[in-house]
């Protein structure tokens, strides 16, 4: 059986995580998830850190039973934050596929993301074809 990784990337609003979700809703990772207070979102950029370690940390969990598709929900704008994804996917031999989801629906970011910080995102944003 082959084992798959997706790694959907994009900014916020772009639909990564409606995208993910065609693949199942337990499998996914997102560092989304570690910013809920009680129900709500409230992204904060100081937790980002902690967020990315524990999704990494998830997806590992998730290797370690061999679920056959993984999808990580994340901006991932650069090759270092993708980096541990593929570390771990060459550890537990999964096939990777790095997916760009576009925000050509003039979709808004749900997690008051501030402008200011998605245009960074947007300037620091690698693509390699």
């Amino acid at each position: 059986m082959e084992k798959t990784l997706i790694l959907v990337r994009g900014l916020p609003g772009s639909g990564k995580t409606t995208f993910s979700e065609l693949f199942g809703k337990t499998n996914i990772c997102s560092n989304d998830d570690y910013h809920m207070v009680k129900g709500k979102y409230e992204w904060k950029k100081e937790k980002e850190a902690l967020a990315r370690f524990e999704c990494q940390k998830k997806c590992e969990r998730l290797m370690t039973t061999n679920t056959p598709t993984i999808v990580v929900a994340n901006t991932l704008t650069t090759s270092d934050e993708m980096s541990p994804y593929y570390i771990l996917a060459d550890k537990y031999n999964y096939r990777v596929f790095s997916v760009i989801v576009e925000n050509r629906h003039d979709g808004i970011s749900l997690h008051n993301v501030p402008n200011d910080t998605i245009q960074e995102m947007r300037n620091r944003f690698e693509i390699k074809l």
